[in-house]
């Protein structure tokens, strides 16, 4: 894939930071854990740039490290019955689920030198995808207390990370695109018992191109942490 600049006149002295998207398709989970896990190990050791991730997953509830037992609302067999796996996470929050429909976002990256702050880079996250959504003119926003994007009261896109050591990060953020919506009553979702969840489908009432949606948080991710190309 052909690389595309930033900017026509960088003035940072360095030379231009690369991210690299790659594109997945419908990745078990499990499957994803482990990619994750060797593309970490691969980036502290400067075998690759950056990363992103872009996917989707078969349905699974996932489990942070703050998650609650009582917030996953259904048992093994009625999961089994709806086709829905189990997992730990490895990731900061709470319950999350995932499923066809939803683009899931797993950004692999250096945060090194300047981007040591783990507040600055949830941030960060969220302004990813509220530029992204304003491509497609939902004006979505951040909430106080809160960690992800909303279109009013309801949950459009949820955010849950890692950093370990070395400053790399890997987890990264869930965009509902058009997932069935109805699966999310499996759980509540982070943890939020007064708030629900939305989609873009759902916001613009009809049906939105997951690979026009990627293209959007590749540029918002360009732009966001300033690389100077992605490949």
């Amino acid at each position: 894939m052909a690389s595309r600049q930033s900017d026509s006149t960088r003035r940072d002295a360095g030379p231009a930071r690369l991210l690299e998207v790659q594109r997945l398709g419908l990745v078990p989970y499990g499957v994803a854990l482990q990619l994750q896990a060797r593309l970490v190990e691969q980036r502290r050791a400067g075998l690759v740039p950056d990363q992103l991730l872009l996917l989707e997953h078969p349905h699974v509830i996932t489990l942070g490290s703050s998650a609650r037992q009582e917030h996953v609302l259904v048992d093994e067999t009625e999961r089994r019955l709806l086709g829905i796996e189990l997992h730990e996470a490895g990731r900061g929050g709470d319950v999350t689920y995932h499923g066809p429909g939803q683009l899931v976002g797993y950004p692999i990256l250096d945060l090194k030198p300047d981007r040591c702050d783990l507040h600055r880079y949830m941030r960060d996250l969220e302004e990813v995808l509220l530029r992204a959504l304003a491509a497609f003119a939902i004006r979505a926003r951040r909430r106080a207390g809160f960690t992800g994007v909303w279109v009013d009261h309801q949950k459009i896109a949820a955010i849950g990370v890692r950093v370990s050591s070395g400053w790399i990060t890997s987890h990264g953020f869930a965009l509902n695109v058009a997932p069935r919506l109805e699966y999310f009553g499996a759980i509540v979702p982070c943890g939020i018992t007064d708030h629900g969840v939305t989609s873009m489908a759902r916001v613009l009432g009809g049906p939105v191109s997951l690979a026009e949606v990627a293209d959007a948080l590749a540029e918002s991710m360009l732009q966001v942490f300033d690389y100077g190309s992605i490949a």
